[in-house]
């Protein structure tokens, strides 16, 4: 079995309302010096060989991330 970790990230252009929370919160319990945070999502899928670099890149971008407004990163050995 092998670990495979897929990370799908609002794109840049697109506004990310969770990350905005986060930036304000942390100005209020005193943390200052964070100008941007964006908020995604991490997968971390068990798959034996049979599971083929395009059948991982398939599934990420087809049920994982919404490519219109999302990029993905599927790496492979975490």
């Amino acid at each position: 079995m092998a670990r495979v970790v897929v990370n799908v990230m609002p794109k840049e252009e697109i506004l990310d309302p969770q990350g905005k929370a986060v930036v304000r919160a942390l100005g209020r319990i005193g943390v200052d010096g964070v100008s941007d945070v964006r908020q995604g999502k991490r997968f971390e899928i068990e798959v034996d060989d049979s599971v083929s670099r395009e059948e991982l890149e398939r599934v990420a971008s087809t049920l994982l991330a919404n490519t219109v407004i999302e990029d993905y990163e599927v790496v492979e050995g975490e």
